[in-house]
């Protein structure tokens, strides 16, 4: 199959990305939905509400901020507004709705951990959404760098490139199961299981960026290694915290 992959559909061309980023938001709440159904919900529906909408405005503002800064000078060099909006990223979706659901629940006065219920959802989102990134090719910015490695791969350009996609692919499924195994197995705190997902996999983002052309460095290091600092310094302050009290 060539990459970027555009079917023609009524003759039209087919956004495959944009087909499965819709795809991956129904399904990855419908898989929520399901969960919720099968398990004992310790916090009330009203509550419940209020954390979702907390994370989808901090994801909404958080996909869009870390977007922009991954490289601001060409990002603010375009005119058009709707172009600057729709510059998003996952990482800045997940830690800004962690944000979010931090004030929402401070707001309601909600002290139970919620976000273990998202964890499996979440991650099948984010692997639906890369399989039209890896269709997308060049056409997104989620290609590698160049390579001579027996894993490159022509993603448009008809140079040979790290599939840094396919590589999140791999790592995804892994987790997938590495968390089921786990959440299975073992007697968790509630809000744990959720900390590990979000550990491991910014540790991943942070160690994937080296394999991807950005050109905007801060201290050496790309906008998306940044926040996993940042995510992991927010979670060592957290648990530092819970031991004082």
């Amino acid at each position: 199959m060539k990459l970027p992959f555009e079917p023609i559909l009524f003759g039209y061309t087919v956004n495959i990305h944009l087909v499965l980023e819709y795809l991956a938001f129904f399904l990855a709440f419908r898989y929520y939905v399901f969960l919720r159904k099968k398990r004992k919900d310790y916090i009330s529906s009203n509550n419940r509400l209020s954390i979702i909408l907390g994370a989808a405005v901090g994801a909404f503002i958080g996909s869009r901020l870390v977007g922009v800064l991954e490289n601001p000078l060409v990002t603010f060099s375009a005119r058009n507004i709707i172009q600057l909006l729709n510059v998003k990223t996952i990482m800045g979706g997940l830690f800004g709705g962690l944000l979010g659901v931090e004030i929402a629940k401070k707001i309601i006065g909600e002290t139970k951990s919620s976000g273990d219920l998202f964890v499996l959802p979440i991650i099948t989102g984010i692997f639906i959404g890369r399989i039209g990134c890896f269709l997308s090719g060049i056409n997104e910015f989620t290609y590698g760098i160049e390579t001579t490695s027996f894993l490159g791969m022509d993603l448009g350009d008809g140079v040979l490139r790290h599939p840094v996609a396919l590589y999140e692919l791999v790592f995804l499924i892994m987790l997938f199961i590495s968390l089921k195994y786990i959440q299975r197995k073992c007697q968790l705190q509630s809000g744990e299981l959720f900390k590990i997902f979000m550990l491991a996999y910014f540790g991943f983002r942070f160690c994937i960026e080296f394999l991807k052309p950005n050109t905007f460095f801060v201290l050496g290091l790309s906008t998306i290694q940044m926040l996993c600092i940042v995510c992991y310094v927010y979670y060592i302050r957290k648990s530092c915290r819970s031991l004082t009290v």
